[in-house]
This record gives C-alpha cells, structure tokens and sequence, in this order.
C-alpha cells in the first residue's frame, strides 16, 4: 500500500499560479488511480482533477477545467496539479488521494489520503 504527501501549496495573488506536487512511497504506485480534492472551510471535500493508473487519461471538475492540470509520473512516483489563473474561490485545503482501481470523482471511493496542503488566493 502506498502513502502519500502533498507539497508546494502556499498563498498567491489572484491569477498566479501554484503546482502541488503529491509524492508516493511503497510499491506499486503504478497499480493506483490518483485524485485531487479540495476542502474549504465549512465547505465539503470536492473533486478537482483526477489521473488514471497508467497517467494517460485525466479528469477535472468543471470548475477548474481550462486552468489545472494533473500528471502522473509512475517512475517518480509523483503526482502533480498545476494550477494556473487562480481565482479567491480556489483557496482551499488540497489533498491527493490515492485508490488501486480505475479514477473516480467520488470522495468515498479514495481509501488512501495524504495529509493536505493549505491554497490562499489573494484578491
């Protein structure tokens, strides 16, 4: 079983940009669909891109379609989310998340979570 840690989130000016960076160890990585979600607060943990096994398929919620962009690198055993044209409404704790079976957009559907990292969009 892998476990996961997310890095690089920070604070940014409205249409800046961040990449967060969701490193594995453990075996296998290869075999584990990987998902981003993100948390504000009082706010539910909501699907945000998501990357199939092999890398080559990717998924993203309507709300950041255009502006993220996930990839997944089995050698490195990394996953990374770019996000570019930050809005305030992006700022939200980000987890990875990790399941060894095709992608989903469904929060439940994870069974392995790093610990998250804290995204601020200034105004």
């Amino acid at each position: 079983q892998v476990q996961l840690v997310e890095s690089g989130g920070g604070l940014v000016q409205a249409g800046g940009s961040l990449r967060l960076s969701c490193a594995a160890s453990g075996r296998m990585f290869s075999s584990y669909s990987v998902g981003w979600f993100r948390q504000a607060p009082g706010k539910e943990r909501d699907f945000v891109a998501g990357v199939s096994r092999s890398g080559n398929s990717v998924y993203y919620a309507d709300s950041v379609k255009g502006r993220f962009t996930t990839s997944k690198d089995n050698a490195k055993k990394t996953v990374t989310l770019q996000m570019n044209s930050l809005k305030p409404e992006d700022t939200a704790v980000y987890y990875c998340a990790a399941r060894s079976s095709s992608a989903s957009y469904d929060r439940d559907a994870y069974d392995i979570w790093g610990q998250g990292t804290q995204v601020t969009v200034s105004s």
